[in-house]
């Protein structure tokens, strides 16, 4: 709740958080139904159910408002729960991976934040480098020294460790990310996913298993 105190403005921090994720949540929608540039803080503000003079509170402007759903995306990647345990063999670890993977990445309403930097990264391209590093890059990495740690214990063969994590990456989602980030497809199945998971690591495993 906001409340005048002489000339300074309090914000209760319960209700603080409360409203800051009401905001969110109706700017998220906006972004996603009418693109950074079509989306205003009057629209913001009608679709979070707040006046214009709450929502100036929180955020600046709409580029703050998007960073802000930039940060958010980037925080529920890292919660995905997975073990990287350097000790379970590769294919089920690889296997799981690829479904946590795709289930962050081809969730409902999931690919309204990509699209959305993809279309402002070369006008804002400080916001398209956080995304990138926040979300992609972590994700590349925490696979990255996991391979590392199985090219140490003599069960793969990887000169590059990076470029496998990515490889394999778009392994799995190969079919199925681009036809629903671009709206083209909705989005895959469970069945579908294990499916292309499966052959994902078949074919990784093809190419980096130490013989």
């Amino acid at each position: 709740m906001v409340v005048a105190a002489g000339e300074q403005l309090q914000i209760v921090p319960d209700e603080d958080n409360s409203k800051r994720r009401q905001i969110l949540d109706g700017a998220r929608k906006v972004f996603m139904d009418l693109g950074f540039d079509g989306a205003s803080m009057g629209e913001i503000a009608r679709a979070a159910q707040v006046s214009k003079g709450t929502l100036y509170v929180y955020f600046a402007d709409k580029c703050a408002l998007f960073e802000a759903i930039v940060e958010q995306e980037a925080l529920q990647h890292g919660q995905v729960v997975f073990s990287f345990d350097p000790e379970r063999e590769a294919e089920t670890t690889l296997k799981e991976f690829g479904l946590a993977y795709l289930h962050l990445v081809c969730r409902p309403g999931g690919g309204s934040a990509i699209r959305t930097v993809m279309a402002i990264a070369e006008r804002m391209p400080d916001v398209g480098r956080r995304y990138y590093a926040r979300v992609l890059d972590k994700s590349i990495n925490r696979l990255s020294d996991y391979l590392k740690a199985r090219v140490a214990s003599g069960d793969l063969a990887i000169d590059d460790c990076d470029l496998a994590a990515s490889q394999f990456m778009e392994l799995s989602k190969a079919s199925l990310f681009l036809p629903f980030v671009f709206q083209a497809a909705p989005a895959p199945s469970e069945q579908r996913m294990s499916a292309v998971v499966e052959s994902a690591t078949r074919m990784f495993l093809a190419a980096y298993k130490a013989k």
